[in-house]
């Protein structure tokens, strides 16, 4: 499931790609790293749990037009939730990762108008596809729009966790 929010930043020199933010989400061990590095290395290893957050970029060539996604890969496991909120901010998109054996998403992704596909990252079914469908959105929002500045489009709300985590630290 994806949610793509705000725009993408363009460079002030022609030719340059767009900027993307996306961030990964999802719990421990559900393969947001494997199906990133699947994406990016076409790569299918064990890999140890994520300490924090990984990043990873890649520039697609969609049309006409370039975007450079900067892949915010997050840590799944619980004792890391209070700083992975760091991270997600000014994304423009997210996708969120789950075990499908676990509950089906489609229900959830249609209710709040996400889009949503099942991929495979050991079979490499549909990979490529969710990241290409994301650069899509986003150019996409981005021509609508008229406009390259993030600050024009919709804001992505991951996280509304309750009014005392918003204080600032040690205040």
């Amino acid at each position: 499931m994806a949610q793509a929010g705000g725009l993408p930043q363009a460079s002030t020199t022609s030719g340059q790609p767009y900027v993307s933010k996306l961030v990964l989400l999802g719990s421990s061990s559900v393969g947001k790293t494997s199906l990133v590095l699947r994406y990016i290395k076409q790569d299918f290893n064990s890999v140890l749990p994520t300490v924090g957050c990984a990043f990873f970029t890649k520039v697609l060539d969609v049309g006409s037009s370039s975007l450079k996604l900067e892949i915010w890969d997050t840590a799944g496991q619980e004792k890391y939730h209070s700083v992975c909120h760091l991270y997600f901010r000014g994304a423009n998109a997210a996708l969120l990762v789950y075990d499908i054996t676990r509950k089906e998403g489609k229900e959830f992704a249609e209710s709040k108008s996400l889009l949503f596909m099942e991929t495979s990252v050991k079979q490499n079914y549909q990979v490529s596809e969710v990241f290409d469908t994301i650069a899509q959105e986003l150019l996409k929002r981005a021509g609508d729009r008229g406009s390259s500045s993030p600050q024009d489009g919709e804001a992505v709300v991951l996280n509304q966790g309750p009014a005392a985590r918003q204080r600032q630290c040690c205040a």
